[in-house]
């Protein structure tokens, strides 16, 4: 699996980062959640650069003009509910895309030494299907990994895509190395930046809090 770390290469990108990790402006939640769709916009053209392409020519009032244009068959695919701004912000730039939603939870559960341990669990999948496509899998915070690779997985009963990009905000080192471990080689990961640990609660440190929460209120 490839990684790339966008915040390596500043950009108006880090504006935004900075904004959602600031406590004195991600309250606002209008702005929280703009600014979440910015970085999906920005993370979306950097994403675009790995697409094929091939000429077509348009007719324009004054003679012709050559223009390379995009060939791939795009989907985009989103985790509920922290992933909907951000899905917002590709859907901007990939305006004729088809659309994938799913819904994944934390519980605890049994690991193979019968010990408790957090697992995800995924629920609600609606996708088109994904034979020869470009998917374009999208979550803001990728702390641990396992909802990633959960939601890819799900995604497969609905065909193999040709590429997969894998996108987030913030991710940790620890959901990298999971990844790297447990996706196919060709994968692409696109973090907007990338930090070191995860508290006790496998939330991201320093994070930004709960994205979810941020976006749409506080959950029961």
């Amino acid at each position: 699996m490839k990684t790339i770390n966008l915040s390596e290469h500043p950009s108006m990108l880090n504006i935004y980062l900075w904004e959602i990790r600031n406590v004195a402006i991600q309250g606002d939640p209008l702005r929280f959640r703009r600014n979440i769709e910015r970085i999906g916009e920005i993370m979306a053209v950097e994403v675009s650069k790995t697409l094929d392409y091939a000429v077509d020519n348009v007719q324009t009032p004054l003679g012709i003009a050559s223009i390379d244009l995009p060939q791939d068959r795009i989907v985009l695919g989103t985790i509920l509910r922290a992933g909907l701004p951000f899905h917002q912000g590709f859907l901007n730039v990939y305006d004729r895309a088809e659309n994938a939603f799913l819904s994944a939870y934390r519980r605890m559960g049994r690991n193979r030494d019968g010990k408790q341990d957090l697992e995800i669990v995924a629920e609600y999948l609606a996708a088109p299907s994904l034979e020869g496509k470009t998917l374009i899998l999208v979550d803001p915070m990728l702390a641990t990994g396992m909802s990633m690779e959960v939601a890819y997985k799900a995604l497969l009963s609905h065909g193999q895509p040709k590429k997969t990009h894998l996108c987030c905000t913030i991710g940790t080192k620890q959901a990298i190395a999971y990844l790297e471990a447990n996706m196919p080689d060709d994968v692409t990961l696109w973090c907007g930046a990338i930090d070191e640990e995860l508290n006790d609660k496998k939330y991201i440190v320093p994070g930004l809090g709960d994205a979810g929460d941020l976006c749409y209120g506080t959950k029961l």
